[in-house]
């Protein structure tokens, strides 16, 4: 839409001029101290403490640059030193923006200011509104309709329903006046945070060092600053979730990494993380900040192969080789105190990176963990590995009775690294089994999976060779 949708300053002094019908303004100016606990599923509790003036009796506090996905059956206003009776809540998310404006006044009459280009005199028109649609405004003027005509739109008021900022009014009843400090407390939406990790493989590949940082995204329409942090690791149950708020829709840029560190304690059934020294989120901000760092963590790398004879469903004959497989690169280690955490991880993507001849970092692979309590094992698959393949093969097939098969198979697995490897290979296997020959002892896994370890010369290959019988 063109310039005519521009408020010009008169319209903006309406705003701070209207008084709202004898309602007391608390904006962020008042705010004594502001407390954020965001959770992981676009939810947050927010702790807004304010300095407000009141009267003895009844009042209408407007409390200005609240959150614009606030829940608003969930706000608690509660005084320190006095006791506040609410007596209704209204939250006001109807914003004035041109568009929101121009919306507002269909069916009443504005004016239409065109300036000439040459003499840069301005000429006016009574202009009615009659449809606002599509980003299109259709005016009648005088004897004439017209469509997003040239010129800029002047307005004489401003409808009382909109506001400049997300506004929440308390009606409440005090039994004493002055200025008083009070609590209010919402949840909201439009504020998360996930955790990414960054782990450096060493030379060897026997250990890592493991940082770990929290990314924060405040889209919820206002900023919190110098907020005291927390978050909350775990899944949060929610009872019939409202849909958010319409809030902004582009995310500006990270103002930078800072290396405040998070302390980690037990709330409930899940982990809370405290940032220990206050914050500032801008609105429409994304933001990192560091969770942990541990340095010579233990890890095993492992080359493991899945399926490779493809049993799964097919029980008849399987005539000539299977497809090449590829081993998948996996690299595990314990979340306990002797490897240097012990620590609860928040979900997150684990990103590994290796330094290569030159001590350059290469990327060789991410993958995602759950929450991950101490004391237990993370297992990470990074890829597949280039030089490390198998291939498979039915070498026979008998049908004992009508429900009993047995199957024979022989799997190559090849290593063209220069040093040797051990490879895991996992094999399916359906109904009630058991194992008649093998070249390598196996370890059953559970009830459908055998697993062998297969020591593989450097540059060289192994073959391991099963009979197994099937029950159905």
């Amino acid at each position: 839409m063109r310039s005519f949708l521009m408020l010009g300053a008169a319209a903006a002094a309406l705003v701070a001029a209207q008084g709202a019908w004898a309602e007391t303004p608390v904006g962020a100016d008042k705010q004594t101290a502001i407390a954020v606990t965001i959770y992981n599923n676009d939810l947050a509790l927010v702790r807004d403490s304010r300095n407000v003036t009141l009267t003895q009796g009844e009042n209408d506090i407007a409390f200005i640059e609240v959150s614009a996905g606030i829940r608003p059956e969930t706000a608690l206003l509660t005084g320190r030193g006095t006791a506040l009776d609410i007596v209704e809540q209204n939250f006001d998310f109807d914003l004035l923006t041109p568009q929101k404006l121009l919306e507002k006044s269909v069916g009443q009459t504005i004016r239409v200011v065109r300036t000439n280009p040459e003499t840069g005199d301005d000429t006016t028109e009574d202009a009615t509104v009659l449809s606002v649609a599509e980003g299109q405004v259709v005016l009648r003027i005088g004897d004439r309709i017209e469509v997003t005509p040239p010129g800029r739109l002047v307005y004489s008021a401003v409808p009382t329903n909109l506001r400049a900022r997300p506004t929440l009014v308390v009606k409440l009843a005090s039994q004493q006046a002055g200025e008083l400090p009070v609590d209010l407390s919402y949840l909201t939406r439009g504020l998360s945070w996930s955790a990414d990790y960054v782990a450096e493989l060493a030379p060897d590949q026997k250990s890592i060092n493991l940082n770990g940082w929290v990314t924060l995204t405040n889209m919820s329409g206002i900023a919190y600053t110098d907020a005291k942090l927390q978050l909350v690791a775990g899944d949060v149950n929610q009872y019939q979730p409202h849909p958010p708020m319409p809030m902004a829709a582009e995310m500006a840029a990270s103002d930078g990494m800072r290396r405040e560190k998070m302390q980690s304690e037990a709330a409930f059934e899940y982990h809370l993380y405290s940032l220990d020294r206050p914050t500032t989120l801008k609105e429409n901000q994304t933001k990192q900040v560091a969770l942990l760092a541990a340095e010579s963590v233990p890890v095993t790398k492992q080359y493991v192969l899945a399926n490779v004879a493809q049993l799964g469903g097919t029980y008849g004959a399987r005539i000539g080789e299977m497809e090449r497989v590829n081993a998948e690169v996996r690299v595990k280690f314990e979340n306990t105190e002797p490897a240097h955490l012990g620590l609860p991880l928040p979900s997150g993507v684990v990103r590994v990176y290796k330094a290569d001849s030159d001590g350059d970092a290469v990327f060789v692979g991410e993958d995602h963990i759950d929450h991950t309590p101490k004391n237990e094992q993370v297992d990470l698959t990074l890829g597949r590995a280039f030089d490390v393949t198998a291939r498979g093969k039915q070498v026979s097939h008998a049908r004992i009775a009508d429900n009993v098969f047995e199957n024979a198979y022989e799997i190559e697995v090849k290593n063209a690294k220069p040093e040797p490897v051990t490879v895991i290979m996992r094999e399916f296997v359906p109904g009630d089994w058991t194992m008649l020959q093998e070249s390598v002892q196996h370890q059953k896994v559970d009830a459908t999976t055998a697993e062998w370890q297969l020591q593989v010369p450097a540059e060289g290959s192994t073959k391991l060779t099963y009979k197994v019988r099937i029950k159905f």
